[in-house]
């Protein structure tokens, strides 16, 4: 069967779905995409450019059998824009994120915009694939709030029939190769934190956690690893600051030097006040490292689904969090939560991905 696969953001966690997707389906996936960049345009206008891309590949290689888009896109104008090119080819949607709940900057301000343009595209895929049930859940929520906040004619109705429809697949993460690895805890003990510099992140949370870890002198060494862009919260300019020289990296690192972190850390923290998945903390955990995450979003989710202690992973305030902290720094981690994340794997996850597809079809 041939997919084409559409992402509108090819950059980051949308990146590597898309090409461990590619790499791992037993379907012929090609691959048509627009560089990670100006979010806001690409749920604007990535449809017609991508539509362009589309026609053209279809044209070089011929028909395909399905058409598989990223979150990050109008699929409703994307839909239309495709009627000529592949008409009567199905459209399934997977859902990284929407938009409805994304904590406001202080530079944004309220845009019922992009919830709206999630909605349509939910509501006119073919089928919808969220990447959690948490997800689901809260798209279902929002969606009817936001809805019934309109004069009429407001397609509250077909709400549940779309949701009740749709399917939950998990985003596939190079699990297995992290769990090979051989451990390497560094001394003294690492805690990784493995986010976007980005105010959604929780950088007031995560100032307040390094506060409370320094104050408490047990020694530990801090590693901050994540994409850092132009604009940044000044907060975490404060957290490097309150670390200092208990910081061992801070910003980008490329693949293997990331991995090699993870296997050393003793602790993976997430301080996240918006995520749907948690690629970072499943490949923290896959590596060996304890995970100490808020009671929130998608976090209670995933430590279930893996058979986790929720009392030693689940922390309700940053005092919580650097009690649960502390207690990991000297406590080993469990090695079946580490094999537990075979689950994500993209053994698992392609399988999955593909028969999905194939009953779209």
């Amino acid at each position: 069967m041939k997919v084409l696969l559409v992402e509108p953001y090819h950059g980051g966690s949308h990146g590597a779905w898309a090409e461990g997707y590619r790499r791992h389906s037993e379907h012929t996936v090609n691959l048509i995409s627009l560089p990670a960049r100006f979010w806001k345009w690409r749920m604007h206008g990535a449809f017609l450019t991508l539509a362009e891309q589309a026609a053209r590949r279809i044209d070089e290689d011929g028909p395909v059998d399905v058409i598989l888009a990223s979150s990050m896109m109008d699929v409703a104008a994307f839909a239309g824009a495709m009627r000529n090119v592949a008409p009567g080819v199905p459209i399934a949607l997977y859902l990284h994120e929407s938009q409805f709940t994304y904590p406001l900057s202080p530079a944004d301000r309220v845009d019922l915009t992009y919830g709206m343009q999630n909605w349509a595209s939910v509501a006119t895929a073919d089928l919808v694939i969220f990447n959690s049930h948490h997800h689901r859940d809260e798209f279902r929520r929002e969606a009817r709030l936001l809805l019934n906040g309109f004069p009429d004619a407001k397609h509250v109705h077909l709400i549940d029939p779309t949701i009740d429809a749709s399917v939950v697949i998990p985003v596939g993460v190079e699990t297995d190769a992290l769990a090979r690895r051989v451990r390497t805890p560094a001394l003294p003990p690492l805690v990784v934190w493995n986010h976007r510099w980005e105010h959604d992140k929780g950088p007031d949370e995560l100032l307040a956690i390094a506060e409370g870890l320094v104050a408490s002198e047990v020694p530990f060494t801090m590693a901050m690893c994540g994409e850092v862009f132009v604009s940044v919260p000044p907060t975490y300019g404060e957290v490097v600051d309150h670390f200092g020289d208990r910081l061992v990296h801070h910003g980008w690192l490329e693949r293997d030097a990331y991995e090699e972190l993870l296997a050393s850390a003793a602790v993976v923290l997430s301080t996240a006040h918006h995520e749907f998945f948690g690629i970072g903390i499943v490949e923290g955990i896959a590596a060996g490292a304890h995970a100490v995450l808020p009671n929130r979003l998608v976090y209670p989710e995933r430590i279930a689904d893996l058979g986790g202690d929720a009392t030693r992973s689940l922390y309700d305030d940053p005092a919580h969090a650097v009690e649960l902290i502390l207690h990991a720094l000297v406590t080993p981690e469990e090695p079946r939560l580490r094999a537990a994340t075979h689950r994500y794997d993209w053994t698992v996850v392609a399988p999955t991905l593909d028969a999905a597809l194939s009953r779209v079809v």
